[in-house]
């Protein structure tokens, strides 16, 4: 007889989850939920980030997906082991969709699913070589005029974005902007990120001087390179901004720095975008197929108006833009606001002898 394990558990729960999924029974599939679930998907059954919240929303989401998607092979991941822990089995999982690999995680409360998580890790078809699958590089035997790997990228540096088009053009050369240049590198899809600051790594270096990543370094890894085990827990701005730029350069991205994105439109019809930016004081015209806007959640400075504030003479900034601390030693500072920034900001002022007041608004 198979030992009842957590592991056991969880993948006779997703045996029967699944079959309700294989053979359409919506009704049957939304019967493995708790009333009180919550499913998030990334973009393997919606096409899209979405959380779903109770029977009725999940129910909806398979009727309208669930016959393109044709979810398979729901299992607990290998070389993972569940857990339970007061009645809640959580499992990391595996399943196939009919175009994707996917990924996630399920607390199953009793022997109902209360949270799933389902997130796509590969396209079929079009996986990464990496790994096992990782290109070979050396080009062995002999023939004239071969390119070396340093011509060949010379030549990729200057074609690309002139003599040939990207098909993925980004705007902004950010973290966010970095790490989808590199997927699509590994692709194979030829992509120009576009950075208006000097170097990759610069929307870091030019942050108030006291800034810290706030998550620890488990969570920032970029793809394919993760942080040395010696990285601290909590990276300073400088040493972010060098490890972005490092990164730019191995990962063989087609950055271009210094340069502005002036205007973007999308032809129907050609089913593609003109892209003009500005670089190196001269108009250069893209012609991508996809365009993706990765200028950040806080990318443009919210400035909130005050009574007086066109008539106060001392000087004032936008976390954004704040120095540091050293010019205001002896000085009377005001920050608006008690989020991460503006603890940052109050205590590096204080540290450097200012006297700084706090304003918050409510709760944090």
């Amino acid at each position: 007889m198979l030992e009842r394990t957590p592991t056991t558990k969880a993948q006779a729960l997703l045996d029967k989850f699944g079959k309700a999924l294989e053979t359409g029974d919506i009704d049957s599939a939304v019967n493995c939920f708790q009333a009180d679930c919550y499913w998030r998907d990334l973009v393997t059954f919606t096409w899209n980030l979405k959380t779903m919240e109770g029977q009725d929303q999940v129910r909806d989401m398979l009727r309208a997906t669930l016959a393109n998607t044709k979810p398979t092979a729901w299992a607990v991941a290998k070389g993972e082991e569940a857990t339970e822990d007061s009645g809640v089995i959580t499992a990391w999982i595996t399943f196939e969709t009919s175009v994707a690999r996917g990924f996630g995680l399920v607390r199953f409360k009793g022997d109902l699913i209360w949270t799933l998580l389902t997130t796509m890790a590969e396209l079929k078809g079009h996986e990464e070589k990496a790994g096992f699958s990782r290109p070979l590089g050396a080009k062995h035997g002999h023939g004239k005029d071969r390119k070396t790997w340093r011509e060949e990228r010379d030549d990729e540096i200057a074609e690309l974005g002139h003599t040939k088009q990207p098909y993925v053009v980004i705007i902004g050369g950010g973290q966010g902007g970095i790490a989808l240049g590199a997927r699509l590198k590994q692709l194979g899809v030829p992509t120009i990120i576009i950075e208006k600051n000097e170097r990759p790594g610069d929307s870091w270096r030019k942050r108030y001087k006291s800034l810290c990543l706030h998550d620890p370094v488990w969570y920032d890894h970029l793809p394919y390179i993760d942080f040395p085990k010696n990285w601290p827990v909590f990276a300073p701005k400088d040493k972010i901004g060098d490890w972005l730029e490092m990164y730019t350069k191995v990962m063989e991205l087609n950055y271009w720095a210094s340069t502005t994105a002036k205007s973007a439109k999308y032809d129907e019809k050609a089913k593609e975008w003109t892209v003009v930016v500005e670089r190196a004081a001269k108009e250069i015209v893209l012609k991508p197929k996809q365009l993706v806007l990765a200028t950040g959640m806080s990318g443009k400075a919210n400035w909130p108006k005050y009574k007086g504030q066109d008539i106060f003479k001392g000087e004032q900034q936008h976390s954004s833009t704040h120095p540091g601390p050293d010019k205001y030693r002896g000085k009377k500072v005001v920050v608006i606001g008690s989020n991460n920034s503006a603890h940052d900001i109050c205590a590096a002022q204080w540290e450097g002898g200012a006297d700084v007041t706090m304003v918050q608004r409510s709760s944090t």
